[in-house]
């Protein structure tokens, strides 16, 4: 395990105390799962990205084309 000497503003040192402090975790273990979850929403945004850039947008409308054409009612919440 690794150490990192974290220098912050007090007013965010604060905060993140309390936060900690309201879900019952260490102060420790309350950075490590902020970090965690920064990371892997980075780390999600790149796939999306990734994937996107891999997309066809005319396969994409024909598909779209072939689901009107089946004709069937629209649930509500479902509209395009």
């Amino acid at each position: 395990m690794s150490q990192y000497a974290l220098r912050l503003p007090e007013s965010l040192f604060a905060e993140a105390k309390a936060v900690a402090k309201e879900e019952q975790t260490s102060l420790n273990q309350f950075f490590v799962m902020a970090i965690a979850e920064k990371i892997g929403a980075l780390r999600t945004e790149r796939y999306f990205r990734e994937r996107a850039s891999q997309a066809n947008e005319q396969e994409f409308l024909a598909v779209l084309d072939k689901i009107k054409q089946q004709a069937r009612p629209v649930v509500p919440g479902d509209e395009l």
